[in-house]
């Protein structure tokens, strides 16, 4: 039970991490800033996490449960191809909508000085996700005998780059162009493309 209040302060320090990342874009994020904003000492926020960069590490963890974690659904409950890689991108345009400041960690720019294992992690997110984007594309291949114009691992690459781009676009507009904007739209164009024999 005395476990309990130290989980919920652990989650309130990355909540107002979040919140800083979000509220103020471009600024690197001190540990007395979000002391301050936590309203504990420094040193209460080592107590309850070594480093900074573990507290980047607590963010990055939600990240990955919660994109995986769908993404998996996704392949569970949705046969389709094209469905699935709308369902994907769309994924993590709607994620990245819903939590801006975590955004910023996405696309890196709150790693930007930071330790070197934190962009490794997320290149290692995205890399996963474009492995899943590939696979996707490699089952229509396989299940119906029709491929693409272009081969699997180039097209997921592509499709990736477009949602990254969208959360990029996010970021740098300081969270006024939305990267949901138009997405049924360029989908629908997008979905087009791979579809031409």
């Amino acid at each position: 039970m005395a476990e309990s209040p130290k989980i919920n302060r652990r989650e309130h320090i990355l909540q107002c991490l979040a919140q800083m990342l979000e509220t103020s874009p471009g600024q690197r994020i001190t540990t007395a800033k979000l002391a301050a904003e936590v309203g504990v000492s420094e040193a209460a926020l080592y107590r309850h996490f070594p480093s900074k960069a573990r507290m980047f590490e607590g963010l990055i963890e939600f990240i990955e449960d919660a994109i995986l974690s769908r993404l998996n659904i996704i392949m569970d409950e949705e046969k389709d191809t094209m469905t699935r890689c709308q369902l994907v991108l769309q994924l993590l345009l709607v994620f990245s909508e819903r939590n801006p400041g975590i955004s910023r960690v996405l696309n890196g720019d709150a790693l930007l000085g930071e330790n070197e294992r934190l962009r490794s992690r997320i290149d290692a997110l995205f890399a996963k996700i474009e492995t899943q984007i590939k696979q996707i594309l490699r089952e229509k291949t396989l299940r119906e005998g029709v491929g693409f114009n272009l081969d699997e691992a180039i097209l997921a690459n592509l499709l990736l780059a477009f949602a990254e781009g969208r959360i990029s676009q996010f970021v740098r507009s300081e969270f006024k162009q939305k990267p949901t904007q138009h997405f049924d739209e360029q989908w629908t164009f997008i979905q087009q493309q791979l579809l031409r024999s």
